[in-house]
């Protein structure tokens, strides 16, 4: 990647950072459509709960094969062509799904669907690139919050919608707003130098070697990664919690505690201003033994709808303050390739996020919501003892 000729921070601005958050949310947020809804299309397209929540976990490898595939081309390609580019083509997904006749060709569409909705990847690290030094925790943690919101509010207003309109509704919706944002992005998005031409395969081959050249992306990598396979394995056992008994919630009030995530999500807000302070290491600990006792809470509290409320704001802030910790320590490494980095993050995430909804169904049927805290409460103290272990010789040295 090129030097870029202007001073960045005069192109992040304010306004531009909440643009970047909204549009980052909505591209993530696409991902978590079927996420309150898969009982309801089951039903409607005659298919059994366990396949229906298959439609998470193929959205979500198809978002990890998209990162590898897609978002290493943000190091060489022109940004102000691609990003509105990328989120087109997953708005012709959107539409697919909307009028999907069966569910194979659903299932189909939402493959598609994550593998095309990656334009939050592209816009994360571009928002580190045009940021200042001193600002770009800050901004960062403001664009990748946008990515979390979404994601959390996706499941409220896709509950809503489906309780309404259908669950096709939503994704007609989510469509046009996809196609909206294609067109503002491509206004917003400044003008940057061509940046060196790298051929494809060595692109993605790139990424692996830049792994390899900082000692601090592999810790990195898993312990985000085992955040992320905790926060995909509790939302999607949510589910089959709450719409068992005692609860037997709607799809619509099962998207009502994504309103409660919010809380959690916009506190950890600000979590990148901790990696600017020099805080990194010790703060990603910390959320690690927030999300412990987050998981402990739910355990004792599955009849609680108080309780599970108070541990969603709570798991939500120890997530997203680890993920944009994380973020932030491998945007801050010497070098060009912010775009390859935040690829091999955001793989391991949804990898990490695809094993913990797929486990899901498994653990529910297996031992019910028991069954699910004790495999959360495992894959955490991994993610613990790896930060332990290495946190003085590999992390220690970007904060």
């Amino acid at each position: 990647m090129s030097n870029m000729s202007t001073k960045p921070d005069r192109r992040m601005t304010q306004a531009t950072t909440v643009i970047f958050a909204v549009a980052a949310g909505l591209a993530v947020g696409n991902l978590y459509l079927s996420q309150p809804l898969f009982e309801i299309i089951a039903k409607s397209l005659g298919v059994s709960s366990s396949s229906a929540a298959a439609l998470v976990t193929v959205t979500q490898f198809g978002y990890a094969l998209g990162i590898f595939l897609l978002v290493p081309l943000g190091d060489v390609l022109n940004l102000r062509r691609l990003i509105p580019l990328i989120l087109s083509l997953s708005a012709i997904m959107l539409i697919s799904a909307a009028f999907a006749p069966t569910f194979p060709v659903l299932l189909a569409a939402l493959g598609g669907l994550g593998l095309t909705t990656v334009a939050a990847q592209l816009l994360t690290p571009l928002a580190s690139e045009l940021s200042e030094p001193e600002r770009r925790g800050r901004v960062v943690g403001t664009v990748a919050s946008g990515a979390l919101i979404g994601i959390l509010l996706s499941r409220t207003i896709s509950g809503f919608v489906a309780d309404f309109l259908g669950w096709r509704a939503i994704y007609g919706i989510a469509a046009v707003a996809s196609l909206i944002l294609a067109g503002v992005m491509r206004t917003i998005i400044p003008r940057l130098e061509p940046r060196n031409p790298v051929p494809y395969l060595r692109l993605l081959g790139s990424v692996f070697t830049t792994v390899a050249q900082h000692r601090t992306v592999a810790p990195t990598l898993m312990i985000s990664a085992t955040t992320f396979a905790v926060f995909s394995l509790f939302w999607t056992s949510l589910t089959y919690l709450l719409t068992a008994p005692p609860f037997s919630y709607s799809a619509g009030q099962i998207g009502l505690l994504g309103l409660a995530g919010l809380a959690g999500a916009l506190g950890a807000r600000r979590a990148g201003a901790l990696h600017d302070r020099g805080w990194s290491v010790q703060a990603t600990g910390g959320a690690l033994i927030l999300l412990a006792l987050s998981l402990l809470a739910a355990w004792v509290a599955s009849n609680s709808i108080i309780g599970l409320i108070v541990v969603v704001i709570v798991l939500d802030l120890a997530t997203q303050t680890n993920l944009v910790l994380g973020q932030t320590r491998l945007f801050a490494l010497p070098g060009s390739a912010r775009s390859r980095l935040n690829t091999s993050i955001v793989v391991s995430n949804f990898l990490g996020g695809a094993f913990g909804s797929v486990i899901a169904g498994p653990l529910w049927d297996f031992g019910g919501w028991n069954a699910i805290m004790v495999a959360a409460l495992t894959i955490t103290l991994i993610g613990f003892i790896i930060w332990a272990i290495t946190r003085r010789n590999r992390l220690q040295d970007v904060t």
